[in-house]
């Protein structure tokens, strides 16, 4: 089997000695090629190259934000039988979609468990999510949301992706990234708890979910879109705040309207809860829908895995069911 192995060198928990020890292993079993990124958008270019070149299996070394790419590099002209299977050996902070399939957090170890299931011919297909988006520029949405030539092309996401809030936090934290800090876990709830108490949104909510016959959900501040339970972690701690959601459903929802800070604790609360099940006033969930749109009265961030996209005014959401072969 042929293998290529797109690394992030830049990504938190990846070191070349960890890259050379992952090479090595392959290499006892595969012809491997690696190749490490050097730009946003290049690992989308290897997984478009690795379809082009007839690769059996792509193995990322990484976080979520590479795993990303690659996938939108594979599935660049749809998904189908041409598409090499994922392999995800975890190399960044979070990495939800590694640990969604099961893997070892450590990366030696989940490179052992990928050799034991290639040997075993062991994949499964997943269903990923699609998110368009129309730029702040465009003006906003059609009342009923339909598609418009100003809709950016989809993009995958593999677990989430989200308008408002959760963006703004990404890009706050993205921000003290590039200025030199490390992604903790702690940085994301200093930036969130900023994002909450200085921000206007969850004072004058601007967003409105459609759903498929149901009347529209307005005043929104908050709209989380996911396939994977958990939706993220704080360390070790999952948040959960769609415990239905997984790789065989639809698309879950998780959306909050105006509250104080009581409001919010309470909300976050019952995400963290060991057997979690969301629920109150202003707090909105769907399990296993196969669209939804998004309509902002004012720009408002996105976000596709954990990845800040820039600005938009609505953001349409559709489930792509098998999209993905993945070792598992």
């Amino acid at each position: 089997m042929r293998a290529l192995v797109v690394v992030n060198p830049a990504a938190t928990a990846t070191t070349p000695k960890v890259r050379d020890v992952l090479v090595r292993a392959l290499a006892s079993e595969l012809k491997v090629d690696l190749v490490e990124t050097e730009h946003r958008g290049h690992a989308h270019e290897l997984g478009s190259r690795a379809v082009d070149e007839g690769i059996d299996v792509v193995v990322t070394l990484g976080g979520d934000g590479t795993v990303n790419e690659v996938v939108n590099g594979l599935l660049e002209h749809g998904p189908g039988s041409h598409v090499p299977a994922l392999a995800v050996v975890p190399g960044g902070s979070t990495n939800v979609f590694s640990r969604a399939l099961g893997r070892s957090r450590h990366p030696v170890e989940a490179t052992a468990e990928i050799l034991d299931s290639l040997r075993a011919g062991r994949t499964r297909a997943l269903s990923l999510g699609t998110a368009s988006v129309l730029p702040a520029d465009t003006g906003g949405a059609a009342p009923d949301g339909r598609p418009g030539d100003d809709w950016t092309p989809p993009r995958w996401f593999v677990f989430a992706s989200g308008l408002g809030f959760d963006a703004d936090v990404i890009a706050r934290v993205e921000a003290r990234r590039a200025a030199g800090r490390r992604s903790t876990g702690a940085l994301y709830v200093r930036e969130g708890t900023a994002v909450f108490m200085f921000g206007r949104e969850r004072r004058h909510p601007a967003m409105t979910l459609r759903l498929p016959g149901e009347p529209p959900i307005e005043d929104l501040f908050l709209c989380l879109i996911s396939n994977v339970d958990p939706w993220s972690y704080l360390g070790e701690q999952p948040i959960r705040p769609s415990p239905e959601a997984s790789f065989h459903a639809g698309l879950d929802v998780f959306a909050l309207g105006r509250r104080g800070t009581l409001g919010m604790m309470w909300a976050l609360g019952q995400t963290l809860a060991r057997y979690p099940d969301p629920r109150g006033r202003r707090l909105y969930r769907r399990h296993d829908l196969t669209e939804l749109t998004l309509e902002a009265d004012r720009p408002q961030r996105w976000q596709v895995d954990g990845d800040h996209m820039g600005l938009a005014t609505a953001l349409r959401a559709r489930t792509v069911p098998e999209a993905l072969r993945v070792v598992c």
